[in-house]
């Protein structure tokens, strides 16, 4: 070991205070949302599925109650969320030059902020007719 690269202990390692010192609290937090995006999805598709043939009016009443707002709102940040962590996992792993990495994670920040900006707006816009 030279003495440029400093000696990290393994209770430091296991708390995720490496290089990027939020490695562990990253991986915990994609799995949680992960596990949390399985409900949610399966709620949405039952959203879906119940709007199949309905007329536009009917679509939107569904749209708009609160029930099937939130469980709207609570898939599309998860969602966001975890796609923004892992999209920035991929871009630190692969990205290695300086300028390129800084540059693609603000894209992603940004993409993902817009995206979810857009939604969470179609969907409050729904239910308050906003």
């Amino acid at each position: 070991m030279t003495g440029s690269q400093p000696m990290r202990t393994p209770m430091r390692r296991v708390r995720g205070l490496g290089a990027a010192r939020s490695g562990t609290s990253h991986f915990w937090h994609q799995r949680v949302t992960s596990v949390a995006g399985i409900p949610l999805t399966i709620g949405l598709m039952l959203i879906i599925t119940a709007l199949l043939g309905r007329s536009h009016a009917a679509v939107v009443q569904i749209l708009g109650s609160p029930i099937v707002a939130i469980i709207m709102l609570l898939f599309i940040i998860n969602t966001a969320y975890h796609m923004w962590i892992g999209m920035q996992e991929i871009i630190l792993d692969y990205v290695h030059e300086e300028k390129w990495k800084l540059l693609t994670l603000m894209a992603n920040t940004f993409f993902v902020f817009a995206v979810s900006l857009a939604s969470v707006y179609a969907i409050l816009k729904l239910s308050f007719g906003v």
